[in-house]
This record gives C-alpha cells, structure tokens and sequence, in this order.
C-alpha cells in the first residue's frame, strides 16, 4: 500500500514536470508594440544626430566669437546618450536574462 501511493506520487510528480515547460509565446498585439518601439528608437537616433549637429555648430560659433566652450559637453552628452539609447535591448537582455 506504502509502495503505490510512493509510485502515485512519483507519477503526479512526473505530470506536473511534463506541464510545467512551456514554451513562449508572443502576445497577440506584440507585433503592433514591436513598432512603436522601433519608432522611438527612430525618434531617438534622429534626437541625438540633430544633438550632435546642434553642439558642433555651436562649438563653431564658440572658438570663431571667443566665448566659453561649454559645447564639447554637450557633444560627449549626446553622444554617451546616444550610446545607453541604442544598446538599451542589449542591456535589458543582460539584466533579464
């Protein structure tokens, strides 16, 4: 009696490790979010190129008038920003995974 409720048991067990691997699946409007993402990682590249175009003409307008150069800040923000924007999947897959 001892010996079939231990083979009962082993045989619940063995179900319940069958059921407990799904395999994933993507969510029905993924496919709509997945592009919402690519157009802010758009808006983003396009941000940081009018960033760096903006600094550098400045920095121009700095060293030809005189002024303090506060520009190459601006460039090295833009750019290490533009570095955590576009390796942000590669760092969340790090993180999560």
């Amino acid at each position: 009696m001892i010996m079939a409720s231990a083979l009962d048991t082993l045989a619940f067990y063995d179900t319940l490790a069958q059921i407990g691997n799904p395999s994933p699946e993507a969510p029905p409007i993924s496919d709509k979010f997945l592009q919402l993402v690519r157009y802010f990682t758009w808006f983003v590249l396009l941000a940081g190129i009018v960033a760096i175009i903006f600094a550098g003409g400045k920095f121009a307008w700095e060293k030809w008038t005189g002024g303090g150069l506060e520009s190459p800040k601006m460039v090295a923000g833009a750019m290490i920003g533009g570095v955590v924007a576009t390796s942000a999947g590669t760092i969340m897959n790090a993180v999560i995974g």
